[in-house]
C-alpha cells in the first residue's frame, strides 16, 4: 500500500473557545514549574543555568483564551490523515497541528490516548489546552500558547519520492519560526517527524521544545527508558534526583503507582540512544526515538489519587480510560530553556511506532533487563543508523518550498517577515494571510503612526518585541499609542516607565478602563491593595457604560468583572465588589468564576450559610488553572466538611 494523504473531516463533541481575553496578560505566568535560586543548589551547573535563563515574564504578545465553557455539541475539525499499510495518522492542523490520532491497522490498536472530546481546559501557557495525542509544546515553560490555534500547513516532496505534510508557525513568546515535517514512507512502519527551530534575530533566543505524547493507561502499563536515575518535580514544587524504577517503596515507572500527579525527567546518559516507551500487560504498545539533539525524556502521571482520577474526567468525559504522559525534550527538564545563537538552528528526527518486546521481562523485577528487552526489540524494528539515515535525507529536504496548501495559520509570521526582511526557505509565510489583528502594527510599520480605530471596541493586541516598542516610542503619543507603548514597557521591565506611558494616555482618552485596569495591575504587584482597588472600580464603572454588549465587549466585561471583584474582596471594599456584581449581565452572573466570587462576597459579609449553598447548589469553574487549590481553600474557610469530590482538583499531598 502506497502512503497517501488526504483531507478528511473529524467529528467530536466539542466545547466553543470563546472569545479572546482582551486584557493584556501583565502577570507573570503561573509559577507551577518555577524553581527559586535556592532550590537550584546541588543541581548540576548547565541544568541550574538553564534553570535560571529567560524564564517568563509574561505571555505577552500572545492573549489569553479563557472564554470557553463546559457545554458541548458536534463539531467538525478539519484534519489530515497520512496513512500506510502500518500506520495511520490523524493531525488537526486548526489545533496547534497535534496527531490526534496513531492507530496500527495490522493489529486495529491505537497507540495514543484518543480523547473522545474536545474540551479546553486552563493547561497552556494562555490557557486553553486540551489532552490526547501528540503535541509540539514550543516557547517556554509549560504547554504552548498554539494549543488550540491554527498553523499553516502544506505537501512538500518527501526524501523517498513521496510526499510529506509541513506544519509551521511564528511562535510569538519568543518570536521565532518553526517547523514539523511528517514524513510516512511507504514501507515504513514508523512515522517520521523532522523538526526545526530557526532565530532568525541578530541576537541569541532562548528555545524550549518538548513533544508531548498521551498514552492509553491501566494496572498493567509501564513506560520505559534507558535510565537508572530520574529528576522527580511534584507539585510540591521541589526538584530532586532519584532511582528509577524503585523510590519510596513503589516502581515509579507504573503510572497508577504514584498518588499524586507528577514529572519524572529520565537521566539519559550521553550517547546513550534516546528512547521512551509505554507498554501494556502484554508487552505493546507505543516507543518514541529521535536524534541524539532531543536529548531529555519524560513520564507525567496523574497517579492513583482523587485529584489526579478528578483531573482526568474534567479533561474528557466519564467513562473514559485514564492516560499517562511521555515526552521528549531539547533539555532534560522542562525547567530549562537552552540557548539557541544568532542566525543559528536547532534540528532533529523524530520516529514514532508500534511495539512489541517480551512481555515477562518488560515486567519483570530486573530493571535492567526489562529495558534491555524494549531495547532490543526497538533496535531490531527501527536501528539507530536508519533514523541518523532518515534525519540526513529529510535535512537535505527540509527548505524545499511548500505545494499544495492545506491550512492557513495566523499572519503574526507574515508581519514579522514583512518587517524584518527575514529569508525562510520552507516556511513562507505569505503577506495574504495578513488580517484585521495585523493591520494597524502594519500601518505602523509603514507610515509611524498607530491608527485611530474605525469603531469604538476593546484595544486589540499589543506587540511587545524591542522592534515594535522603538516604533511606538517615536509615534504620535496619542493615548492608544501610549497605552500599547507601556504594554511593550512593561514586558521589557520598565515598570515605572510603563505606568508613565499609561498615566500620560490617561488625560485624553475617551476610553479610560483599558488604562485603568493596567495601572490597578501595577498598584496590585506593587503591593497597593487599596489603590489597585480604586483603580479597578473606575475601570469597571467605565467598562459598563462603554459596553456595547457584542462578544468582544462581553468577554471584556467579564475578565475584568472578575479581577475587578478579586481585588476589591483583597482589599475590603466590600461595598464597591457587591456594585461591580449588581453591575453584571445576569449571564456572567451565571459564570463558574462569578460563582464563586459570590460564595466569597458573600461569606467576607458575613453569609457564611448563603456562601455555602453556592458550593452545595453546584457550579464549575471551566477555567480551574493546573495546581489551582481555590476551590478547597474556599470550602475550607466556610465549613470543617471534607471537600465534595467534584470540587477535589488538589495535586499535591496536605501541607
Amino acid at each position: 500500500m502506497a502512503t497517501t494523504v488526504r483531507r478528511a473531516l473529524l467529528t467530536l463533541p466539542a466545547a466553543p473557545l470563546g472569545h479572546e481575553n482582551p486584557l493584556p496578560a501583565l502577570r507573570a505566568p503561573d509559577g507551577v514549574h518555577v524553581l527559586d535560586e535556592r532550590s537550584r543548589d546541588g543541581l548540576p551547573r548547565d541544568m541550574a543555568r538553564q534553570i535560571g535563563y529567560e524564564p517568563l515574564r509574561s505571555v505577552l504578545p500572545v492573549r489569553l483564551l479563557d472564554g470557553y465553557q463546559r457545554q458541548r455539541q458536534e463539531r467538525e475539525f478539519e484534519s489530515v490523515v497520512i496513512e500506510n499499510e502500518h500506520l495511520r495518522v490523524t493531525v488537526l492542523p486548526g489545533l496547534g497541528g497535534r496527531i490526534h490520532s496513531l492507530v496500527h491497522p495490522p493489529s486495529g490498536r491505537e497507540l495514543l490516548y484518543r480523547n473522545p472530546v474536545f474540551q479546553p481546559a486552563n493547561f497552556a501557557l494562555n490557557g486553553a489546552w486540551f489532552s490526547g495525542g501528540i503535541e509540539w509544546n514550543i516557547g517556554a515553560t509549560g504547554h504552548t500558547t498554539l494549543s488550540c490555534a491554527p498553523v499553516h500547513a502544506a505537501l512538500v516532496p518527501a526524501p523517498d519520492g513521496g510526499v510529506m505534510v509541513r506544519l509551521w508557525e511564528w511562535e510569538r513568546l519568543r518570536d521565532l519560526p518553526f517547523q514539523v515535517d511528517l514524513w510516512l514512507p511507504e514501507d515504513s512502519e514508523f512515522l517520521y517527524v523532522g523538526v526545526r527551530v530557526r532565530n532568525p534575530h541578530e541576537r541569541p533566543a532562548p528555545v524550549y521544545w518538548w513533544s508531548n505524547i498521551a498514552v492509553p493507561e491501566d494496572e498493567g502499563t509501564r513506560v520505559l527508558a534507558p535510565a537508572e536515575e530520574a529528576w522527580h518535580f511534584g507539585y510540591e514544587r521541589s526538584l530532586r534526583r532519584i532511582p528509577v524504577p524503585q523510590w519510596e517503596g513503589a516502581d515509579r515507572t507504573y503510572p497508577l503507582r504514584s498518588e499524586y500527579p507528577a514529572d519524572f525527567f529520565y537521566e539519559v546518559r550521553d550517547g546513550e540512544r534516546p528512547w521512551i516507551a509505554s507498554l501494556d500487560a502484554e508487552g505493546r504498545g507505543l516507543v518514541q526515538t529521535s536524534t541524539a539533539r532531543l536529548r531529555g525524556r519524560k513520564l507525567f502521571v496523574w497517579g492513583a489519587g482523587g485529584g489526579g482520577r478528578r483531573w482526568q474526567e474534567w479533561l474528557t468525559q466519564p467513562g473514559t480510560g485514564g492516560y499517562a504522559e511521555i515526552q521528549a525534550g531539547l533539555a532534560r527538564t522542562q525547567l530549562e530553556h537552552v540557548r539557541l545563537e544568532a542566525g543559528a538552528e536547532f534540528s532533529w528526527l523524530e520516529a514514532y511506532g508500534a511495539l512489541s518486546a517480551d512481555a515477562s521481562a518488560v515486567h519483570g523485577g530486573d530493571w535492567a533487563a526489562a529495558r534491555a528487552s524494549a531495547e532490543a526489540a526497538l533496535a531490531a524494528a527501527l536501528p539507530r543508523e536508519r533514523v541518523e539515515a532518515a534525519y540526513e535525507a529529510w535535512r537535505a529536504d527540509a527548505d524545499t518550498e511548500p505545494g499544495e496548501r492545506l491550512a492557513v495559520g495566523s499572519g503574526w509570521g507574515a508581519l514579522e517577515v514583512l518587517c524584518g526582511g527575514f529569508k525562510l526557505p520552507g516556511t513562507p509565510f505569505a503577506e495574504s494571510s495578513l488580517g484585521e489583528a495585523q493591520a494597524p502594527w502594519l500601518e505602523l510599520w509603514r507610515t509611524g503612526v498607530f491608527p485611530a480605530p474605525r469603531r469604538v471596541a476593546p484595544p486589540g493586541p499589543s506587540l511587545v518585541a524591542p522592534h515594535w516598542r522603538d516604533m511606538l516610542e517615536t509615534a504620535p503619543a496619542d493615548p492608544l499609542t501610549e497605552y500599547h507603548l507601556g504594554v511593550a514597557q512593561w514586558h521589557a521591565g520598565d515598570v515605572a516607565q510603563a505606568v508613565r506611558s499609561w498615566e500620560r494616555g490617561l488625560a485624553l482618552a475617551p476610553s479610560r478602563w483599558p488604562l485603568l485596569r493596567c495601572m490597578a495591575v501595577a498598584d496590585a504587584l506593587a503591593g497597593d491593595r487599596a489603590r489597585a482597588a480604586a483603580s479597578y472600580a473606575e475601570a469597571f464603572d467605565d467598562l459598563a457604560q462603554e459596553s456595547r454588549g457584542s462578544a468582544e465587549w462581553l468577554a471584556a466585561e467579564s475578565a475584568l468583572g472578575r479581577e475587578a471583584m478579586a481585588a476589591l474582596l483583597a482589599a475590603g471594599r466590600l461595598a464597591a465588589a457587591r456594585s461591580v456584581w449588581d453591575r453584571l449581565r445576569p449571564a456572567l452572573r451565571d459564570q463558574g468564576r462569578f460563582r464563586l466570587l459570590a460564595a466569597r462576597l458573600l461569606a467576607a459579609e458575613g453569609h457564611v450559610v448563603a456562601a455555602r449553598r453556592v458550593f452545595e447548589d453546584g457550579f464549575e469553574l471551566p477555567d480551574l488553572r493546573e495546581g489551582d487549590e481555590t476551590l478547597s481553600e474556599v470550602w475550607s474557610t466556610l465549613t470543617d466538611r471534607p471537600l465534595p469530590p467534584h470540587y477535589d482538583f488538589r495535586m499535591r499531598p496536605p501541607v
